[in-house]
């Protein structure tokens, strides 16, 4: 690999460092004052541009130390809504009829994309969970009723 290939490599961890720094400090609620505090002491600088890939590994150290956790990509809370239940639930009966093959929060979350071009059944209005909560039910009708005859 060529120096400059190296390069880039410690130049994006380090960002990805700095960037789970500021992470820290939001998710434990610090004051700026009480954050660059932890930075000098802990990294030796008050700004994470001056910390060394070492020093903003110490500094991350001593965050999670006081209770910071790196959170999974997925890790959003689940939507706990009447609505966002009914949709989860239907969706759950759509794969015991064998209509879906992925019954997984994120298939879910792909079908809620491709039906109201929202991302998350969290950020769903009124409006668009009953769009997506009518269309489940006409699917589930359909694969009971295909079932059905194929089975009566």
């Amino acid at each position: 690999m060529s120096s400059r290939g190296h390069m880039q490599n410690s130049t994006i961890d380090r960002n990805k460092l700095i960037q789970l720094v500021h992470v820290a400090k939001r998710q434990l609620h610090l004051s700026d004052d009480t954050y660059r505090d932890a930075l000098m002491t802990h990294g030796g600088a008050d700004s994470c541009s001056a910390l060394s890939i070492p020093q903003l590994q110490k500094v991350l150290k001593h965050f999670r130390g006081a209770g910071f956790r790196i959170r999974n990509g997925n890790s959003r809370p689940l939507a706990d809504d009447a609505q966002s239940r009914k949709i989860r639930a239907l969706w759950l009966s759509l794969h015991e009829a064998g209509a879906v093959r992925n019954p997984s929060e994120a298939a879910l979350a792909g079908f809620v994309k491709r039906t109201t071009r929202v991302a998350a059944l969290q950020w769903l209005s009124t409006a668009d969970a009953s769009k997506v909560i009518e269309n489940l039910k006409a699917w589930l009708a359909r694969a009971e009723s295909g079932r059905d005859s194929a089975h009566g």
